[in-house]
Order: structure tokens, then C-alpha cells, then sequence
């Protein structure tokens, strides 16, 4: 048994030694690797994140500004103007027009586009749980932001069987930017209202009723987070020839309804609170953001941002 034992081959505390360094060199091989990739797969996470949440957004928005000035006729129907009196559907819109050309009314206007340049926030409109409202400074409110009034109507027939029967209905819808801050990382969240303009029927004097701007409708909502990490929203008004309109009804009432397009710029920014890029900005290399209607911004930071920029025909403003 003893010859047998001596036979067996071992390893030497040497060859052990160099084992170890091979295995250490072959485990640091493949946790560099996955370090790239997985950051490699970060960027592109946050690139596509990016990238979607402008397409979104973009698209939202596109809908609600072709709908501008849309409103609905009912017109003349040989049934309905069989039934009797109280249960008929006016032929048209009776609801109270406020068209807002002074500033008293400003903020009630109807007017299909109203656009507020370099103006945050929108009522009362909440936080989020999670999410902490910041004084916009300086260094945050470099760029941002407009904000967007959108007033359209709609028909509803089954109002009538109501006790406060409204058929025609209005609404109004208000892109805004908010400041937030959460975990130390401070930005901007894009918000969106829903408010709908509540004038009850008055079957012997439609034109003698009078509405407001409602939020506690079944459809509507107030100040609700559409997307995280804004970092500019800017829109500009189109007219007929291609120039630019201030839509505003107190200073330019006569021309707000010769909007034919609206130009839309809309920048996101990484997510990430450790930023996209490895190294803060050169000096003389700084990452420059554009927007419509302001000066480019020079930014130092490590974050990647994305700009898109879109026009949107007014189809329901003005007359072809």
C-alpha cells in the first residue's frame, strides 16, 4: 500500500500558485467584460427610454392639437325635431363662447390655441406621492418651458336623459412642466389637465345659461404626470404664409384664429442619476441643446438628452 501511495502524482504549493493567478486572470477577463456590456446595455436602455418617451408624448400631442376648434353641429333632424320641446337637441353649440381678449377673462379663454411662453405649472395640479415640488432656480429653469391651452368640443346624446342634460360639450386641455426633485436628482415632469366647460341645457333660452371650467367631471383630471426628466417644451404657432402667430388672445385676438400649424419641440433627458457619459463636458466641447423660439443652452453635465421637433397642421382652425 505504501508503494502504491508513493506512485500517486500531487500538485506543488507552486503549481496551486499559478493556478490561482491563471483563474484570477481568467475571472477579471470576464467581469470586465460583463462590466462593459452591461453598461453598453445601460446606455442603450437609457437611449430607448429616451427616445420613447418623446415619441409619446409627441403623439399626445399631435391628437389634442388637431382638435383644436373642432365643433360639432347636430344640425336639422326630422325626429328630434318631432319630440317635444324639452326633450330636443339644440340644432347647435348654445354653450357660452369666452373668447378672452382681455386679461380679466384671459385665463377663461376659449380660443383653440393658447400658448403661454416660458411659464410654468397650471392651477393647483398635485405631486405625485414620491415626488417632491422644487422652487425652479436658476440653474434648472434655464430652458424650460412653455406651456399649451387646447380647446375642442364634442357631442354627447345621451346627456338628454339627464336631469342636467349638456349634449354639447367642451374641453380643454393644458400641457404644463412642473419641478421636481426626487432622490436628490432635480428635473423637470411634463404634466397634462383635463378640464371640461359645464353649461347645463336651458330648453326655453339656451343662450341664457352660463358655464366654468370644470375638474370634477367623470372624464376629466388635473395636473397628472405624463413623463419624467424634461428638459424643454416649446411650442410656436404657424400661420397661413409661414409666419409665426402669437397666439395670445389679449394682445393679438385678431389673428389667434389664423393658426394653421403649431411647431412642436419636446427634449428628454437620461434617467440615470449617475448620468449617461463618463465625463462632464469639456470645457470648449459643451453638449448643446436647441430649442424653438430660445437661445441654444451650453450644458457640462453627464446626462444624454434627445430633441424632437414636429409640426402639427391645425386641421379644425381657420378656413382652407
Amino acid at each position: 500500500m505504501n508503494k502504491n501511495y508513493r506512485k500517486i502524482a500531487g500538485v506543488t504549493l507552486i503549481e496551486m500558485l499559478i493556478g490561482i493567478v491563471v483563474s484570477s486572470i481568467i475571472i477579471a477577463a470576464m467581469y470586465t467584460t460583463y462590466t462593459v456590456v452591461n453598461n453598453s446595455y445601460s446606455q442603450v436602455t437609457d437611449v430607448a427610454s429616451v427616445s420613447r418617451s418623446g415619441r409619446d408624448v409627441i403623439a399626445m400631442l399631435m391628437r389634442d392639437i388637431r382638435m383644436a376648434g373642432f365643433k360639432y353641429y347636430y344640425g336639422f333632424n326630422a325626429e328630434n325635431e318631432s319630440k317635444p320641446l324639452e326633450e330636443r337637441i339644440p340644432r347647435q353649440d348654445y354653450l357660452t363662447f369666452i373668447a378672452g381678449d382681455n386679461e380679466a377673462d384671459r385665463e377663461d379663454s376659449m380660443a383653440p390655441i393658447v400658448i403661454y411662453p416660458d411659464t410654468l405649472d397650471y392651477g393647483t395640479a398635485e405631486v405625485q406621492p414620491g415626488y417632491d415640488p422644487i422652487e425652479a432656480d436658476a440653474e434648472l429653469n434655464r430652458m424650460c418651458c412653455d406651456r399649451i391651452h387646447i380647446v375642442y368640443g364634442d357631442f354627447d346624446a345621451n346627456e338628454m336623459a339627464k336631469t342636467d342634460k349638456q349634449p354639447y360639450k367642451k374641453y380643454r386641455i393644458t400641457y404644463f412642466a412642473r419641478a421636481l426633485s426626487k432622490g436628490g436628482d432635480q428635473y423637470y415632469g411634463l404634466y397634462r389637465s383635463k378640464e371640461s366647460w359645464v353649461q347645463p341645457l336651458n330648453i326655453l333660452d339656451p343662450a341664457a345659461s352660463f358655464g366654468d371650467w370644470k375638474f370634477d367631471c367623470p372624464e376629466c383630471y388635473q395636473g397628472e404626470l405624463v413623463r419624467e426628466y424634461l428638459t424643454d417644451m416649446s411650442f410656436t404657432a404657424i400661420g397661413q404664409y409661414g409666419q409665426i402667430i402669437k397666439a395670445d388672445p389679449v394682445s393679438n385676438a385678431e389673428n389667434i384664429y389664423d393658426i394653421r400649424s403649431v411647431d412642436v419641440s419636446l427634449t428628454f433627458r437620461s434617467s440615470a442619476k449617475k448620468g449617461f457619459f463618463r465625463n462632464l463636458a469639456d470645457g470648449d466641447k459643451p453638449r448643446i441643446v436647441k430649442s424653438l423660439g430660445r437661445e441654444a443652452v451650453e450644458l457640462f453635465d453627464k446626462f444624454f438628452r434627445d430633441t424632437i421637433f414636429v409640426t402639427v397642421h391645425t386641421r379644425n382652425i381657420g378656413s382652407i
